[in-house]
């Protein structure tokens, strides 16, 4: 279990520069996209994919390591992850990217793997069409298999940007319906795939082979989402039989909120309030 002491560091993390990665979308809030945390073998080496590769602003405090990009927050700690994410509840993360295929060659001469997945059909060489949607995509593995997709949005403002987290779970309708329920997503479609959207990001849901891994202690630990008004979110959640391994609490030195949960198949999850002021 993440002791509350780690929160309260990791956290404080973002309190430097906001420039390039402010969490635009928390303004059409009340629940919107927040952070990542990985754990990663070696911090650098993630800095040289996410820093050189991706674009990303660093900020630091402590041994911890924040990256920036627009309306996502990625915090990294150096401890050995138990595996890739891949197996886990969350397959894996999407970037929307405006020049796929600049972003492709760039990450392909710098030693990256550019990989394919058995649910979407491979277009000749490495980018690869989405059933249902007029674009394509492209799959790079990062540091410690950290599973990454790049969406392509030729209307892009930047060159990279969050877009969405893609769900592998043995009920595709159960889960949607749980983050439509609890955390407020609009149920929706993303071409062929069962989705669900909170600002700035897309659910996306498929169907696992198998039972899927949860999330904690592998790449990616946890996904979190910054509420306005978290406590009342955690006296819902509570009040639906929701355990909070970390409950409601303020950082007052930092005036922020958080708490953690598992959802019911696995992914932990953190609650913030505060991150969209930094």
């Amino acid at each position: 279990m993440r002791t509350p002491v780690f929160a309260f560091v990791a956290l404080a993390l973002v309190v430097a520069s906001p420039s390039l990665g402010q969490l635009h979308a928390a303004k059409e809030g009340p629940i919107s996209i927040g952070h990542h945390h990985l754990n990663v073998s070696d911090v650098d080496a993630h800095k040289r994919f996410w820093v050189d590769q991706l674009g990303a602003e660093v900020d630091s405090l402590g041994p911890l390591e924040v990256l920036k990009l627009p309306n996502l927050i990625i915090i990294l700690r150096q401890r050995e992850p138990t595996g890739s994410n891949r197996p886990s509840t969350v397959n894996h993360i999407g970037l929307q990217v405006r020049d796929l295929e600049a972003m492709v060659a760039k990450l392909k001469a710098a030693g990256y793997p550019i990989v394919t997945r058995e649910q979407i059909p491979s277009a000749p060489g490495d980018l690869m069409p989405i059933p249902g949607q007029d674009t394509r995509v492209a799959f790079v593995l990062a540091p410690d298999e950290m599973n990454v997709e790049l969406f392509e949005n030729k209307s892009l403002e930047v060159p990279v940007a969050n877009h969405h987290i893609h769900f592998f779970v043995s009920d595709v309708e159960a889960t949607k319906a749980w983050y439509v329920e609890h955390l407020g997503a609009a149920p929706g479609m993303r071409g062929s795939f069962e989705a669900a959207d909170l600002p700035g990001v897309n659910l996306t849901f498929s169907p696992a082979e198998g039972e899927p891994l949860g999330t904690e202690g592998r790449v990616l630990d946890h996904i979190g989402f910054e509420v306005d008004g978290l406590e009342a979110l955690c006296e819902k959640l509570e009040a639906a039989g929701i355990e909070f391994s970390v409950p409601y609490r303020r950082v007052d030195a930092l005036g922020l909120g958080i708490a953690f949960f598992t959802d019911p198949w696995g992914t932990y999850i953190e609650l913030t309030e505060g991150l969209d002021a930094l």
